[in-house]
């Protein structure tokens, strides 16, 4: 079994959701770090931006793949984890903690989203 929290949301596409009193925080799963690869380079969001759910908001570079990331909640973009700009590494060593990409404020508390056991039943199906 995963060391994936059971206390926050997953998406299709792989990016998770921590709300916390009207802030989303986005991040990507360990899935996701693990079939980019090596990476190096983010490309994060603007604070101030504007996202619907499902925009492509960001990008994550590795050496053999580009990958978009989406917001799972509409909102304003509040904070960005700027550290990712010089160093990707807890991308891959705390996915789910220092890893996180970006906060959106949100009316949104991202309960249609998958919860821990779905989304492993995704993941289960797909390998």
């Amino acid at each position: 079994m995963s060391d994936r929290p059971n206390d926050i949301r997953y998406t299709s596409s792989h990016e998770w959701v921590r709300y916390q009193g009207g802030v989303a925080t986005i991040g990507i799963t360990d899935f996701a770090v693990e079939h980019l690869g090596d990476l190096v380079f983010v490309q994060l969001p603007e604070v101030g931006d504007e996202v619907s759910a499902g925009d492509s908001v960001c990008e994550v570079e590795s050496v053999k793949a580009v990958g978009e990331i989406y917001s799972p909640v509409a909102g304003e973009i509040v904070e960005v984890n700027a550290a990712l700009g010089d160093d990707q590494g807890p991308l891959a060593s705390d996915p789910f903690g220092a890893g996180w990409l970006f906060k959106i404020k949100t009316d949104d508390d991202a309960s249609s989203l998958m919860d821990l056991a779905t989304y492993e039943a995704q993941l289960d199906a797909a390998s």
